[in-house]
């Protein structure tokens, strides 16, 4: 353009801003603009600050210089600012900034609602929210969002109910919500009504919806979504049949993946994937090598998710040779620099089968620091196989990333335990109460009825636990005149 001696005009920079993809690129086209005179146009830097928002701290600094020394601003110029200064979490800033506006409009209340609904600050949130001089179906799905979000389903659903108008976006957010929190009576009631409401859905709920299912394991609504798609001959994306997929697979319903996978007239990588991770995941591993297998012979290119399942089902299945050949391959012959998650599958692979040494020496050399969660899995093989040693070094290391986490310790103590050191599980235990840390209990859930349950140790939330305590001891009392049939005659 600038060859064939074409001048650009205030139309021209705010395109050529949209393609750039580095701060470099963005502070050239910015020089450009000066020396052409196009700063007064409040159309060009409107468009620059947003572009310099998209590049983290040192854009927003770039946007903000920008944005004080502008004579003229408009109310597009107020909300680009504020956007950016939300996208880096600088929320006190954009209070600020907001709260100096001359004037404000829906956008500008929208989002700054958003952005501190995303940062997790419902209590602000809920503050601008009441403030609001008027509020359209996106404010309140954002309060809606918000609160599921913070696991708060009793106000979302408040909010979700006082809606004066409910678009299908709210429904999903509200369904999904329910879902996540394997609530499911109440997602699968939501989902009735909306049906019942003449909904139709789209790929953007169902995709969402089922999302949320496959998160809690909450299997019931997902079928009930499938149904749907079925009853309604809904033409299936390969993005549907891809959550369809995933949303099996993580339920447990392998059969049900499995013949959504093969019906798949199309299939990228990503519905490959799913697949894989779903064998991998439930101990299937020979169907998941297999898988991979296919999936190479119909021409598709595997990437770094493809050896994460991979290496999974390496490690559920004790192949450590063939993981370890995985492993190596994935540079060699793929092209695929192996990242941490391909390292904390490694460590996991070796130090399950108890080649605990070789899993301290790649922790060592891998090119990234060792995180809390390497460490972790390292310290999970020392107690598998009692190495005591090992684990202290571990443990110290660990304790200099996360010095909080009660679990590292209660392992370390079950460690010591195990190889008969009573003293030294003793003096781990008074270390934790000496910090003041304790070892939250663990949690079981089960489906029934299409409602989860969800037990701890001596758990009595339940409404029926006097029941099921009885028949725990029923159980009890069974087994020990299987396994001890004398001791019913003392």
């Amino acid at each position: 353009m600038q060859g064939n001696g074409v001048l650009a005009d205030n139309f021209t920079y705010p395109f050529l801003l949209k393609a750039c993809d580095s701060l470099e690129l963005v502070k050239m086209i910015h020089t450009l603009i000066e020396k052409n005179g196009f700063l007064s146009d409040i159309f060009v830097p409107n468009a620059l600050i947003d572009s310099y928002s998209k590049f983290g701290d040192l854009g927003i600094k770039a946007a903000l210089k920008l944005f004080t020394i502008m004579e003229d601003r408009d109310i597009v110029t107020w909300n680009s600012m504020i956007a950016g200064l939300l996208k880096v979490r600088q929320l006190r800033e954009a209070r600020k900034l907001f709260d100096e506006m001359p004037e404000r409009d829906i956008v500008s209340w929208n989002t700054i609602l958003d952005g501190f609904v995303k940062a997790g600050e419902m209590e602000e949130a809920f503050e601008l929210f009441q403030k609001m001089p008027q509020r359209n179906v996106v404010s309140w799905s954002t309060m809606v969002m918000g609160y599921s979000k913070a696991g708060d389903m009793d106000m979302a659903r408040v909010l979700f109910d006082k809606m004066p108008l409910k678009t299908l976006v709210p429904w999903t957010i509200i369904i999904s919500g329910y879902a996540e929190k394997g609530l499911a009576k109440e997602a699968a009631s939501l989902y009735d009504q909306m049906e019942r409401d003449g909904l139709r859905l789209d790929d953007g709920s169902v995709i969402s919806i089922l999302a949320a299912c496959a998160e809690s394991g909450l299997l019931a609504v997902g079928v009930k979504v499938h149904d749907s798609i079925k009853r309604l001959k809904f033409k299936c994306s390969v993005a549907v049949c891809n959550a369809l997929v995933d949303m099996y697979a993580k339920c447990g319903s392998l059969d049900k993946a499995w013949s959504v996978f093969n019906r798949m007239a199309k299939r990228d990588v990503v519905s490959w994937n799913a697949m894989l991770h779903g064998f991998a995941m439930h101990g299937h591993a020979s169907e998941a090598l297999q898988v991979f297998s296919r999936m190479k012979m119909e021409g598709f290119q595997p990437d770094r998710v493809t050896f994460v399942g991979v290496l999974c089902a390496c490690t559920h299945a004790g192949l450590i040779d063939e993981g370890v050949e995985y492993f190596y391959a994935m540079e060699k012959d793929y092209g695929l620099v192996p990242q941490i998650e391909h390292y904390g599958c490694m460590v996991d692979l070796l130090g399950r089968g108890g080649r605990l040494k070789e899993a301290f020496r790649l922790v060592h050399t891998m090119p990234f620091e060792p995180n809390a969660i390497i460490w972790g899995t390292l310290l999970g093989a020392c107690r598998l196989h009692d190495a005591v040693e090992l684990a202290e070094k571990v443990l110290d290391l660990l304790l200099e990333l996360d010095p909080s986490d009660p679990g590292n310790y209660s392992m370390l103590a079950n460690i010591f335990a195990a190889s008969g050191d009573w003293d030294s599980a003793a003096s781990v235990r008074l270390r934790m109460r000496s910090i003041g840390i304790q070892k939250p209990s663990g949690a079981s859930s089960i489906e029934i009825d299409n409602e989860v349950h969800e037990f701890t140790v001596f758990d009595r939330s339940h409404p029926k636990f006097d029941r099921i305590y009885q028949m725990l001891d029923r159980l009890g009392q069974d087994l020990k005149q299987v396994v001890h049939p004398k001791d019913t005659y003392r």
